[in-house]
């Protein structure tokens, strides 16, 4: 091929994937199959790879993520990003709309309402038609530059492809964490017994700002787009805009409605209140602005907000209701949460009938009694919480709440660690609850993604003896599931079919599926790629551990303990001796060996790469990546705005300092 046909084919690529992710992503049209988009992906990788000099900032394949930022620039705004004033009040509308008419002089108006999406306001520049920059709102005047992270987000286009676009343009919007992920990842983080996230507000605006884009990528965060600016866009209303900005292909909130007057923004309002619970994202209130331009121009500004806008708050719902009892869960790890029992009640749409308590600290702190009237809202609008205690109502020799002593589940006594909140049930290979929710924990679409079995088939099998770890699972024959209830010829076949096949799954969703305490997903990639091997894990010490990237004291503790356990080790045997992988594969390791027994450092902003696809390459062909320069290191790669520590490091040891075309050169020797 030559230079010419290389270029044309892969902007023909780019433009059909992101046509194809244009109507996966913002009208949920699935036009062509899963293996046809991945096949295409691929292709568009393949030329990049073989061509960098093609590979361009809005290309799809730069979703994925691997830029590494240390700092963020601040950047001011073109246009500053003011606060709207808040209400919780009908009259303060009134009052609002009373305001609006007199500045006005009675001319006709009308207003735009849309619900108050609670995340993380974005401004994001486009210049012919191509992302450049995105920024969070800050203090309204400056902000922070987010782009490479913002990039990650698969329903912000990275490049527009439409005609006659304005030259440079703004678009503002809301990126939030949908809840279904948010719970998803509370979940992950509670099974490796990780603190969970507080909401998905605070969780959207802390993974804008982590340093690692690929993590962001896995976080998949989402945005609404609601607001168009600039000097070439010919609009005379917000509802205009709006409708370009869906045509322009960006995903714009379809609850938005024009109102003629403030009946109907009431209307709105209240149609709002109950329904807004249904979304897949937190909602606060209502944003009510002048539609027209023009008239925008003319209420003008207050120092701190427009006067042609202002957003009314819903007030967050709060109910009393009685403590029933309290009941003791157990978790694979023999974790016990304490869950409050109560007198069912309804609140914010849904009926209240059960409450995290959380750990014995929390019933301490808010003093519970068993028959205690007790207040009751959503935290984030969705997980019910027990906010304190109405002690009028208080039943005249109540007593206070022993924490249980032993296992609801199986009678061990209870123990507690210095230094943590949670109580544990030590007998992890007796205890029904952890030995199924390990099996649970294992066959998880991020472990070994095993969607032919369920809680309840698990529970059957161990039910009947069949199942008490998960090499057990490889251990299964046909007859065995035949005579679980439910179960005939074809689902038995399915069943075995989809435990075979998991045999595939790759060496940190096996080592994140053991179900190790603290190790995430996240921790066991790490693991994974540091260490190439489960063996290798198995040997290394504790302060070999603490060495590898995101490995604390805590998580390096329970690593050494969990590998000391001799039935950890004889499960990893079976699991060995069924076929699944406990190491990475040698294609993922090595491609030719050319960098072997290299080491490299790589710092710095790549022209054609980013730093996670060098190290990527790098591994891949036989080197080894560290992050610290010593004498031990072959080579920095190097970027533009290398640290100026490590360059000084390495001219003092003599390690080479290579850039980017140096290395290309090395790998194609």
């Amino acid at each position: 091929m030559t230079q010419e046909e290389v270029k044309n084919e892969i902007h023909e690529l780019i433009e059909k994937i992101n046509y194809y992710n244009e109507q996966y992503y913002q009208k949920d049209a699935s036009l062509i199959s899963d293996y046809e988009f991945d096949q295409l992906m691929n292709r568009l990788i393949k030329l990049e790879n073989d061509y960098p000099e093609y590979k361009f900032a809005y290309s799809p394949t730069q979703r994925v993520g691997g830029t590494i930022t240390k700092t963020f620039e601040t950047v001011t705004h073109r246009f500053p990003m003011l606060s709207l004033g808040n209400t919780y009040s009908r009259k303060e509308i009134e009052e609002f709309d009373k305001r609006i008419r007199k500045l006005l002089a009675d001319e006709p108006y009308e207003y735009i309402c849309e619900l108050k999406f609670d995340g993380v306001a974005i401004s994001m520049t486009y210049e012919n038609g191509i992302l450049s920059r995105a920024v969070t709102r800050g203090d309204g005047i400056r902000g922070d530059d987010v782009t490479n992270n913002v990039k990650t987000i698969r329903n912000i286009p990275l490049k527009i492809g439409r005609k006659n676009l304005p030259g440079l343009f703004e678009v503002r919007g809301e990126v939030f964490m949908p809840l279904p992920i948010f719970n998803q990842l509370n979940k992950e983080r509670e099974a490796a017994e990780l603190p969970l996230l507080a909401n998905p507000r605070n969780t959207a605006s802390g993974t804008l700002k982590m340093q690692d884009s690929s993590i962001v990528a896995q976080r998949r965060l989402d945005c609404y787009l609601y607001g168009l600016l600039g000097e070439e866009i010919a609009v005379a209303t917000h509802e205009e805009a709006v409708h370009l900005l869906e045509n322009w292909g960006f995903k714009v909130s379809e609850t938005y409605k024009k109102c003629k007057g403030l009946e109907e923004v009431f209307q709105y309002i209240d149609s709002w209140e109950l329904k807004r619970l249904e979304l897949p994202l937190d909602t606060d209130g209502i944003v009510i602005k002048i539609n027209r331009y023009d008239q925008q121009r003319k209420l003008g500004f207050t120092a701190k907000s427009p006067r042609w806008a202002i957003a009314y708050k819903y007030k967050a719902k709060s109910v009393s209701t009685v403590l029933k009892g309290i009941t003791y869960q157990v978790g694979r790890t023999g974790a016990i949460t304490p869950v409050a029992e109560l007198e069912p009640v309804l609140l914010a749409g849904t009926t209240v009938k059960r409450a995290s308590l959380h750990n014995a600290n929390e019933i301490r702190r808010l003093g519970l009694r068993i028959g205690d009237h007790v207040f009751i809202k959503k935290g984030g609008e969705i997980i019910p919480k027990i906010t304190g205690v109405d002690f009028d109502q208080r039943q005249a020799g109540s007593a206070e709440v022993n924490y249980i002593s032993r296992c609801p589940e199986c009678g061990t006594e209870l123990i507690r660690n210095e230094g943590e909140a949670v109580h544990y049930c030590p007998n992890v290979t007796g205890c029904p609850p952890q030995i199924k929710g390990r099996i649970e924990h294992f066959i998880q679409r991020n472990a070994m993604d095993i969607n032919t079995l369920g809680e309840k088939t698990i529970e059957s099998l161990y039910e009947n003896g069949l199942v008490h770890s998960v090499s057990d699972l490889y251990k299964l024959e046909k007859e065995d599931i035949l005579q679980l209830e439910g179960f005939k010829e074809l689902s038995s076949r399915n069943l075995l079919e989809g435990i075979e096949g998991s045999k595939n799954a790759a060496f940190e969703n096996v080592l994140y599926g053991l179900g190790i305490r603290f190790v995430g997903r996240t921790v066991a990639e790490k693991l994974a790629r540091h260490y190439k091997n489960i063996d290798s894990i198995i040997q290394t010490g504790y302060d070999e551990l603490r060495e590898v990237p995101e490995i604390g004291d805590k998580i390096a503790d329970s690593i050494i303990r969990y590998f000391s356990n001799e039935e950890n080790l004889k499960i990893i045997g079976e699991l060995k001796k069924a076929g699944l992988n406990f190491s990475i594969r040698e294609e993922e390791i090595s491609d030719g060996g050319v960098l072997e027994n290299r080491t490299f450092v790589v710092s710095g902003v790549f022209e054609n790469f980013e730093r996670e696809e060098l190290k990527s390459l790098i591994k891949k062909h036989g080197g080894k990546v560290v992050s610290s320069v010593s004498g031990n290191v072959d080579y920095i790669l190097a970027g533009e705005h290398m640290g100026p520590a490590k360059k000084q490091k390495a001219e003092k040891l003599g390690v080479k300092i290579i850039a980017e075309q140096d290395f290309l050169k090395i790998l194609n020797t």
